[in-house]
């Protein structure tokens, strides 16, 4: 549980973040122009199959409703992501909100948690469309069912081609709290309507 003081900070935060969110906000970025391409077809996941061994502690951490960054201005309602036909990760429908991966660690149970989100479609920006300017420290808010409070901080952020996806590094067991944010990344392209690359920012549970 977090105390009254931290509890204001994120109050505080939110608001800073969903006051952020607009365009202006958004050209401040690596990203100078938007590609233009159908949303459900950019995939924040590899294609692969990927495996996520349930963690012991998931039962007594309430789901997760909502995710606050503010140092990129993200705040967005939590959906929930199971796998497709194929083994790989679904999408959200939607490029304006993450998702939780369902086969993974609840936020803030041992273990890797998963969020994914769209970095961007025809539309404009998704997102996670700024999720590459996060920095080490930063820190990821995660907002449970039962109204607690999952805190994280960025401790790297890392590129892979999406044929060279480290899925058990990923997707695999860890001996803390911490939670993965992944969204496509790097060079788009056109001929396959794809990014190549994905983007994964590791974080680890603060106290």
């Amino acid at each position: 549980m977090l105390g009254g003081r931290l509890t204001a900070a994120l109050v505080l935060a939110v608001g800073v973040a969903a006051a952020s969110a607009g365009a202006a906000g958004l050209m401040l970025t690596r990203h100078p122009q938007v590609v233009q391409v159908s949303a459900l077809r950019v995939l924040p996941a590899p294609t692969g199959p990927i495996v996520a061994v349930p963690q012991h502690g998931t039962a007594q951490v309430a789901k997760p409703v909502s995710l606050v960054i503010p140092a990129i201005g993200v705040s967005t309602s939590l959906i929930h992501l199971g796998l497709t036909s194929s083994g790989a990760l679904q999408v959200p429908s939607s490029t304006s909100v993450a998702g939780w991966y369902t086969g993974s660690p609840r936020p803030g149970a041992t273990g890797s948690s998963v969020i994914a989100g769209h970095i961007d479609s025809y539309r404009g920006p998704g997102v996670f469309f700024r999720l590459s300017d996060l920095r080490i420290g930063d820190r990821v808010y995660v907002k449970r069912a039962d109204g607690t409070l999952a805190v994280f901080k960025v401790t790297a952020v890392k590129m892979y081609p999406k044929d060279k996806f480290p899925t058990a590094a990923v997707y695999g067991p860890a001996p803390d709290p911490e939670l993965r944010l992944i969204t496509c990344g790097g060079v788009f392209d056109h001929s396959l309507k794809s990014y190549l690359s994905n983007t994964v920012v590791y974080t680890t549970e603060v106290g």
